[in-house]
């Protein structure tokens, strides 16, 4: 190798550095943002059923109604449904759900589960188009 070609890697690897040491200096980390309340609303025919915390720890919630009954599974301060005595299957592909704001639906049992965290968390816009 050349000198040229050994500067060349050294300073790819001091930019490199830069960018990765702080993320491990760094206690402000995702996995510990979460440790503030955050909470699912659950809400069937537009009245509230429960109110649960999202924490790492897994836990279910059974929710049985004259309308039908779900299971959701709580873990990893996020939610998802588990199980839905449903014909259509739809409120499955909401998938799991940790985001404020975000929701899980099933339209044949009135069911809704819209998750909630501290204000100003998930209030950003993600997209404009024009």
């Amino acid at each position: 190798m050349k000198r040229g070609d050994i500067i060349l890697i050294g300073i790819v690897i001091a930019i490199a550095l830069a960018f990765i040491v702080p993320r491990w200096l760094n206690e402000d980390t995702s996995e510990t943002n979460h440790e503030e309340a955050r909470v699912a609303k659950i809400t069937v025919d537009g009245k509230l059923f429960k109110t649960v915390s999202l924490t790492k720890e897994e836990q279910t919630v059974e929710i049985n109604t004259e309308f039908g009954s779900n299971t959701l599974k709580i873990h990893d301060y996020g939610i998802e449904m588990h199980d839905a005595d449903c014909k259509d299957k739809v409120c499955f592909t909401f998938g799991f759900v940790d985001r404020n704001g975000g929701t899980i639906i099933c339209l044949p049992h009135r069911l809704m589960v819209e998750v909630e965290g501290p204000s100003g968390e998930g209030d950003d816009v993600d997209v404009i188009v024009k």
